[in-house]
């Protein structure tokens, strides 16, 4: 019974076990092929850093103005309050999705979040994070 069930399981699990064995061959096989195949001789150009096809001029550790940080973060707030609205629209959108309860103490919630979004983001348009030129 135990040797039976074991060859059994075994079986089951072949495809997968071969599978595995394919993608770490593959994995393995696609590290160590550059080293075997590539050139090695070194010069001035190859190691250059390639910039778009200019040459590079100056330092790459120029600071930036804070108003590109602020609409990066302006963007990973308005992009993060999406993964919570569209959900909860979807979910009540769809038959049986929110219970007659829940719907309005959710409602309230996602207000409150909308509420706050939108005061963060007339903060940011009043502290001037949109405009990109000087007057």
């Amino acid at each position: 019974m135990g040797n039976n069930f074991l060859a059994n399981n075994v079986q089951s699990f072949l495809p997968i076990l071969i599978y595995f064995v394919a993608v770490l061959g593959f994995a393995g096989f696609s590290l160590i092929a550059p080293h075997l195949v590539a050139p090695r001789k070194s010069t001035l150009v190859k190691d250059m850093p390639y910039e778009s096809g200019m040459d590079p001029v100056g330092t790459a550790r120029k600071p930036l103005a804070i108003k590109f940080y602020l609409l990066a973060i302006v963007f990973l707030l308005f992009d993060v309050e999406l993964l919570f609205i569209y959900p909860w629209a979807v979910a009540l959108n769809a038959e049986g999705g929110l219970s007659q309860e829940a719907r309005l103490p959710i409602l309230v919630v996602m207000m409150t979040l909308l509420a706050t979004l939108a005061i963060a983001y007339f903060y940011a348009w009043r502290k001037g994070v949109f405009q990109w030129r000087h007057r």
